[in-house]
């Protein structure tokens, strides 16, 4: 029998080569310096052995935790993929139990079903999510944030003002770093019938591309009524979340700030990425012209990283998942008030990718090319009508205040420039030809 020192001991000799092979590590693009164990928590003894280990990776530019579930069970001691050692982290919560300061924890007035076996969600990048059966799925953090995690915090508010349009959350893994309460996990409603807004999406842009003669708003797969509906469950989101948690207006010095925010991003970004370089003088002027709101912006708590994966379409209809934002951005950016204008930024942006998947890698076709744009703006007006049509009051109509909008979108395109250049350089093309198409400045230069 493996002893939980032991296994430990091998975990960390072979992490420094197995960690940046997974999906959800977050530092592929720069070398890992070193490991080393924070805490651990034996959470069963016998065999198989089972050990939930925290680790801190030091990288040149940063150090950030990590949280593994480890077994001797398995050859990669990956123990999220052994069935019966999964489901033991839903008894646990069911339980209400606390072990080596983990407390497994429920919601008030929540009783969960034991004895299932849990299976991994492979789709996954940024954690790792384990369902069991039809009823429930637990969400790993993989990279631990101090604190409470927003997705945490955010779904507990929606759930208190009876948000229609979340899976509800039923149950909570939490630790201790560095003194701070810190979320480990969260238990949600599972939907096995449910497809993700970005499956759908690119099922329509393919029926669309294998059409010779007709319009998207003519083929059989048509998504309009579906943006549109997707337009309208995000505006009652943000609704909700304004009614639960309040909102406020950013004055001239906030959006000053904002606008200084964008401008030292695109310096960070053309400096790692030449192929950005020729929209500068654009992209600066759109972030400047963002300074132009002739109306007080409303604030708030948003969702943080929208994007047609991060919905799903039930016969109940649009939910929205993963409220932690992005990953990658550190935790003050993500839990600070914001525009709920920078949220229908990011699911314009998803349009497009979904639009232009199909195309990359493949020779120019400028048909193809003509009914990628055509499906796209489509889609686009679509849901900004349906958000129109379900906002509140304090956001209003998007699509009256392009300005801000525009630059909420070219941010998050030079976002996306940096993180394709750093890990998908094939994808390149796609937010550089939006960031072309948007400012006006022709076709993508090489």
């Amino acid at each position: 029998m493996t002893e939980p020192h032991d296994l430990v001991d091998k975990v960390m000799a072979e992490l420094p080569e197995w960690l940046p092979a997974q999906r959800w590590f977050g530092g592929k693009d720069r070398p890992v310096t070193s490991i080393r164990p924070l805490r651990t928590a034996v959470l069963r003894a016998e065999e198989p052995v089972l050990v939930h280990l925290v680790v801190e990776v030091e990288q040149p530019d940063r150090r950030e935790p990590y949280q593994l579930l480890v077994t001797d069970h398995v050859d990669n001691y990956d123990a999220t993929h052994v069935p019966e050692l999964t489901g033991a982290l839903l008894d646990l919560i069911a339980e209400g139990a606390e072990i080596e300061g983990l407390r497994f924890a429920h919601e008030p007035d929540v009783e969960l079903q034991t004895g299932l076996r849990g299976r991994p969600i492979t789709s996954e990048q940024s954690n790792t999510s384990i369902v069991f059966g039809s009823q429930y799925i637990l969400k790993l953090f993989r990279k631990l944030t101090y604190g409470d995690n927003p997705d945490l915090v955010l779904h507990r508010a929606l759930r208190q003002v009876g948000c229609e349009h979340i899976a509800q959350p039923l149950g909570s893994i939490t630790g201790r770093l560095d003194g701070q309460t810190t979320t480990v996990g969260m238990l949600q409603q599972f939907m096995p019938d449910a497809v993700d807004g970005w499956a759908m999406a690119t099922t329509s842009v393919r029926d669309l591309m294998a059409e010779a003669d007709l319009h998207a708003d003519e083929v059989g797969g048509d998504f309009a009524g579906e943006a549109q509906r997707l337009g309208q469950a995000v505006a009652t989101v943000h609704a909700d979340l304004e009614r639960a948690l309040g909102t406020q207006h950013a004055d001239a010095e906030d959006i000053e700030r904002t606008v200084r925010a964008m401008v030292s991003r695109l310096d960070e970004v053309v400096a790692a990425v030449p192929e950005l370089r020729p929209y500068v003088p654009a992209l600066r002027e759109a972030f400047e012209q963002a300074r132009d709101t002739p109306d007080a912006v409303a604030v708030q708590h948003i969702h943080g990283d929208l994007h047609l994966g991060q919905v799903l379409r039930t016969v109940q209809g649009w939910l929205l998942i993963d409220f932690e934002g992005e990953p990658g951005s550190p935790i003050a950016e993500r839990t600070e008030l914001r525009s709920p204008l920078r949220d229908v930024a990011g699911m314009l942006r998803s349009f497009d990718y979904a639009a232009h998947q199909l195309l990359v890698g493949q020779p120019e076709d400028n048909q193809l090319t003509v009914r990628a744009l055509e499906w796209a703006r489509r889609n686009r007006a679509a849901f900004t009508e349906g958000y129109a049509e379900a906002a509140s009051e304090s956001v209003g109509d998007p699509r009256k205040r392009g300005h801000l909008l525009r630059a909420f979108e070219l941010d998050k395109a030079v976002y996306e420039v940096a993180y394709e250049h750093a890990n998908r350089p094939e994808w390149l093309t796609v937010p550089l030809s939006s960031i072309a198409r948007i400012t006006g400045e022709g076709a993508v230069q090489s």
